[in-house]
């Protein structure tokens, strides 16, 4: 069942406790709770990462790439617990990332995430970076989301 829901940066504010310049994620749609989800991220040449990375051609450093794919999955899995706890979410795992192709300012971060599995607080996402047609980075990672209690 498709969550018919797009959620704005303003929303995904409500859900993740990052915030400029680490909330990577401004977009979230295609929402099937519990399942998957589509974040988009525009890239601005104002990012801070781009005054060091690097001055003479910037590009999108990989590792925040992939943070924003969690980011998505973060905010899709906490918009789909809402109302049942109030939780927190712990990156614990990458594997498996590669990166294809360069991200510039100007792009526009299209990343769709899947659930693999789910055990007890424990999710595992597969994450792709596309601008365009074009895939940009992927990966699989795993989170805890924590309730608060304990």
């Amino acid at each position: 069942m498709t969550d018919s829901a797009i959620l704005d940066v303003e929303q995904i504010k409500k859900l993740l406790p990052h915030r400029a310049p680490m909330l990577l994620v401004e977009k979230l749609a295609d929402i099937v709770p519990l399942e998957s989800a589509t974040g988009y991220k525009a890239v601005s040449i104002n990012e801070p990462f781009f005054m060091g990375h690097f001055p003479e051609r910037a590009l999108m450093p990989g590792v925040l790439i992939v943070e924003a794919m969690a980011q998505t999955a973060g905010a899709l899995v906490v918009h789909s617990l809402a109302g049942k706890t109030t939780s927190s979410v712990y990156f614990l795992t990458i594997d498996n990332a590669r990166f294809r192709k360069p991200v510039v300012p100007g792009d526009l971060l299209r990343m769709p995430v899947k659930k693999l599995r789910q055990r007890g607080p424990v999710w595992k996402f597969e994450g792709k970076a596309f601008v365009g047609d074009d895939l940009c980075a992927e990966a699989e990672f795993s989170a805890m989301i924590h309730d608060g209690t304990g």
